[in-house]
């Protein structure tokens, strides 16, 4: 919703229709083999370093086969937690793709990002085998890296499959005149975008707490905390935005105060379980400048066109708040930062390769028709609203 009603109307059904296909690539995907990566099997590969066990994927589970649904509560509620992690991955980064981005290229990627990327990053730092998650037993540290609610195994991989397509798409059509000065395209329905904003903080709260039981072991009263410092997040990033863009345009940016909210709630799931509420709401203020600053950066200076803002909030928010979670909270410095390098170094590269690879096969970009005339007439030959004229564009 967020992501539609942040595009163009001509292009609102292909997104609503991507955006469902893609959550049923990510959790086909992840039946397939994103489980078994993930390790819910158990046993996985492991390399002995200094003298101490590095899991680094795991190796049994395809298809699930041989799951005892009775037999662990713990290992069932972690295979549901995986496949909606798994579906969330998979869609995220068709808000950096929409009005260009071909059905076929989209579901490709997102069937890689939920059924390898996600799978292995999310074995290394949620399994008790992975070598994130043993930093503190492997090198004496306080802690391993902390990342309960997924901003990093979810979030920045998403992110990152963003920004690789911002590069690879390239702008839509008339975003850029030939001096390189951007155009205004503007969401076409910002009450969507808000709408699917609200709806979006219902599912935060469940998966952060689901995060905070699965991997912190967290009681009833770290839930409420949970609950509460997500929430903080949130709103955090939403008033400093509002505040951001009242400053430095004279007025507040609807469409901007989504991305700042989206950000300050990427941010709560490194920070929701290590910070108290005060320092969660401080987490959400600098996760929505960061927000706002970075897609006008993006959008003035680089020549990025993301039409949700969907690189800003989820790659930066989700490094903000595993940095944030080893400042302020109760997560080992040391550990964030190897975990954020991590990302970085392999993660990133990785998801660059991948989405290079899949356009080797299905190309990314649609026809420049197209891209003109909108992508539900390309690719679905009927628009969403077809009582009103919604292609103002000369064909």
């Amino acid at each position: 919703m967020i992501n539609t009603g942040l595009g163009r109307s001509r292009s609102a059904a292909h997104t609503m229709v991507c955006s469902m296909l893609l959550m049923c690539a990510g959790a086909v995907a992840y039946l397939i083999c994103g489980a078994a990566l993930r390790g819910v099997g158990g046993s996985g590969f492991v390399t002995t370093i200094g003298g101490h066990p590095w899991s680094w994927m795991g190796s049994t589970g395809f298809f699930l086969h041989g799951m005892d649904w009775a037999a662990s509560p713990d290992q069932a509620l972690s295979i549901l937690h995986g496949f909606v992690c798994a579906s969330i991955v998979a869609m995220i980064p068709f808000g950096a793709g929409s009005d260009r981005w071909r059905m076929g290229s989209a579901i490709a990627v997102g069937a890689l990002l939920a059924g390898v990327v996600f799978p292995v990053f999310g074995h290394w730092v949620w399994s008790e085998s992975g070598w994130l998650a043993r930093l503190d037993k492997i090198s004496g540290l306080p802690r391993g890296f902390s990342d309960s609610g997924g901003a990093g195994a979810v979030h920045f991989v998403g992110g990152a499959a963003a920004l690789g397509l911002v590069l690879r798409l390239g702008p839509r059509h008339g975003k850029y005149n030939e001096p390189g000065l951007p155009a205004a395209l503007p969401g076409h329905d910002v009450v969507l975008a808000f709408a699917g904003a609200f709806l979006a903080l219902t599912g935060w709260l469940g998966l952060n707490c689901a995060g905070a039981i699965l991997f912190d072991k967290a009681d009833l009263g770290k839930v409420v905390l949970v609950t509460v410092n997500t929430l903080l997040c949130a709103a955090g990033g939403a008033i400093s935005v509002a505040m951001f863009t009242k400053s430095r345009y004279g007025r507040p940016d609807a469409s901007l105060c989504v991305n700042g909210w989206t950000g300050g709630l990427v941010a709560s799931s490194a920070a929701a379980s290590s910070v108290n509420p005060t320092v969660a709401l401080l987490v959400g203020l600098v996760a929505g400048v960061l927000v706002a600053f970075c897609i006008e950066m993006m959008d003035v200076h680089l020549a990025f066109d993301d039409p949700g803002g969907t690189t800003a909030a989820n790659f930066l928010g989700s490094l903000w708040g595993l940095l944030a979670s080893g400042m302020f909270g109760s997560g080992s410095m040391v550990s964030q930062v190897a975990g954020i390098a991590t990302l970085i170094g392999f993660v990133l590269p990785l998801t660059f390769g991948l989405i290079w690879l899949s356009a080797r096969f299905v190309p990314l970009r649609t026809q420049p028709e197209g891209d003109r005339h909108g992508m539900d007439l390309h690719e679905l030959g009927a628009g969403a609203y077809p009582e009103f004229m919604t292609h103002r564009e000369g064909f």
